[in-house]
């Protein structure tokens, strides 16, 4: 495998550092995985987009709980 250097401005690395999954994980991984989402014409999957649909039926039919609710029902303050 052949690597090459790029220069790339401070803010620029400060966000690249920020879209790591994990500490670790390489800048070359960063930006295979923005890559891949750049090219991807199906960036949502078709699961996804059902669940977003769905969601959004569940709120306009008033299924849903305020934060108080979620919270009282779960025994938190």
């Amino acid at each position: 495998m052949m690597y090459t250097s790029i220069q790339v401005e401070k803010e620029i690395k400060a966000r690249l550092d920020k879209l790591k999954n994990h500490p670790r994980e390489t800048y070359n991984e960063v930006l295979a995985r923005l890559l891949k989402i750049a090219q991807d014409d199906d960036v949502l999957s078709s699961a996804v987009i059902k669940n977003i649909e769905e969601g959004i039926a569940d709120i306009k039919a008033g299924r849903v709980y305020s934060s108080a609710q979620v919270k009282k029902k779960l025994g938190l303050k």
